[in-house]
């Protein structure tokens, strides 16, 4: 018979969900690589480690209620649950999450300490993800490196970014708390409160975040050493924060992992000053002055208005890119925000991708231009032949971009489509490209007027 762990390969949950590799294991639960069977996509299911009851309904962990009712970049996504029942071993229940490409920040950090700008947009993402569920009355009580899914990690991005996951221990704040309920949580993560099983608030997954930053800074856990030992550790002294450190990083730090939760910023505030950081410190990516318009300030205060950067993926994009690739027979289309550092996908069909240096990407060149850009073969094109996407592995050898731009003029990014294969555009072509780009733009424009609507008052409406 088998257990509800082993998750052997070829196992169909639910009818639906084919187990593949494991991925990661813990004391919990099983998370596997798996296939949907029913959409054709690739997902992660994790098999909690204790048989559901045979008889009678079962409820589901407190995880899935969690996760059902979150929905954040920062966050891993929920996209199933159930329990099956046909399978060897037993019933199992189960839930199936989106699958993050890339190792966790544990597999990361064993190849040595991050530098500041990543650690900081890193912190940022995490933080975000926290001051979210804080909000929503949730306490994660595990922030610790391998419940950190890196994503793009050296694919040659601006951005470093994260997803926080594995709610199987998360508490309802408002859920009454006993003062004896025990120690949950990972030793080296602890913050003090934890370690004396006292009752806990948003502030303890904070001192959690600033051991991990400390750890991505340093490459060393604060606390080392067995569980008991460990746990202790933090009751007696601060974490050491080593002295060449710069200012920022000791004074943040420092907060975050004070003794008195009370002392400790919110994570708001810590999302706040480490996404100031990480975009006053840009000296290790430097922006060619020949792609910047100029008028960047007032363009990124528009890009800023339309809040599109970093939000979830978007059935009503999702569809124009598929669209604009069949149209055009085209491998690659995408739906593009020019950032200040970055190019970020908001749909990207054909590439898994989501976002690359501003530099290299032809999207800020687009931009500058007064319609549709086409370069019809990039290779032996003098505005193209030297770029890294063309020149390099990826080996692009078409590209037209229709900006998306505002009412007001400017141009907040792309629609473009791309090809490996030098290629012609009509006239006609181009006219259809215009017309998708004016679709994702008055999808925009609807969506920011609805939410300044609601804003003032007039309509009770939130279309995010």
């Amino acid at each position: 018979m088998n257990r509800p762990d082993e998750g052997p390969a070829d196992t169909l949950l639910g009818g639906r969900y084919r187990v593949h590799e494991r991925i990661a294991s813990g004391s919990m639960a099983t998370v596997y690589r798996a296939s949907d069977e029913y959409l054709g996509r690739d997902v992660a299911v994790k098999i909690i480690n204790r048989p559901a009851s045979a008889d009678g309904p079962v409820a589901l962990d407190d995880e899935v209620a969690i996760l059902a009712r979150m929905s954040h970049p920062g966050l891993v996504t929920l996209l199933d649950a159930g329990v099956d029942r046909e399978g060897p071993g037993g019933p199992k229940v189960y839930l199936v999450m989106e699958l993050v490409e890339g190792p966790d920040l544990k597999q990361r950090l064993a190849d040595g300490p991050v530098v500041s700008r990543d650690a900081a947009l890193l912190g940022h993402d995490l933080a975000d993800a926290l001051e979210y569920i804080h909000r929503s009355g949730v306490i994660h009580r595990d922030v610790k490196p391998s419940n950190i899914m890196l994503f793009d990690y050296k694919q040659g991005s601006a951005r470093m970014r994260a997803k926080l996951t594995d709610f199987g221990i998360a508490l309802i704040s408002e859920a009454p708390q006993g003062p004896d309920g025990g120690v949950f949580g990972t030793a080296a993560y602890l913050s003090p409160e934890q370690a004396r099983s006292e009752p806990l608030s948003p502030a303890s997954d904070v001192y959690s975040l600033g051991l991990v930053l400390l750890e991505c800074l340093t490459g060393r856990i604060a606390f080392p050493g067995d569980p008991l030992q460990s746990a202790l550790a933090r009751l007696i002294q601060d974490p050491p924060i080593p002295a060449d450190l710069d200012e920022f990083w000791r004074t943040l730090l420092g907060a975050m992992t004070a003794a008195d939760p009370q002392a400790r910023p919110t994570a708001r505030d810590i999302s706040e000053a480490l996404y100031e950081q990480a975009h006053s410190d840009r000296g290790k990516h430097k922006v060619d002055s020949s792609i910047i318009p100029a008028d960047e300030a007032e363009r990124m205060a528009a890009v800023h208005q339309y809040q599109i950067l970093d939000t979830p993926p978007d059935g009503a994009f999702d569809r124009i890119t598929a669209l604009a690739a069949r149209l055009f027979d085209v491998p690659i289309a995408i739906v593009s925000v020019v950032d200040h550092d970055r190019i970020w996908f908001k749909s990207h069909h054909g590439t898994a991708v989501e976002q690359i240096d501003r530099d290299p990407g032809l999207c800020a060149s687009a931009i500058l231009q007064g319609g549709t850009w086409v370069v019809e073969n990039a290779p032996e094109d003098p505005r193209a032949l030297s770029n890294p996407l063309v020149a390099g592995e990826f080996g692009l050898g078409f590209y037209a971009g229709a900006p998306l731009t505002t009412r007001e003029g400017y141009n907040l990014g792309t629609l473009c489509i791309l090809d490996f294969a030098p290629r012609k555009m009509s006239a006609a072509e181009i006219d259809t490209l215009q017309d998708l780009a004016a679709v994702v733009m008055n999808d925009l424009e609807l969506r920011l007027e609805i939410r300044l609507s609601a804003q003032a008052g007039r309509v009770p409406v939130d279309v995010d």
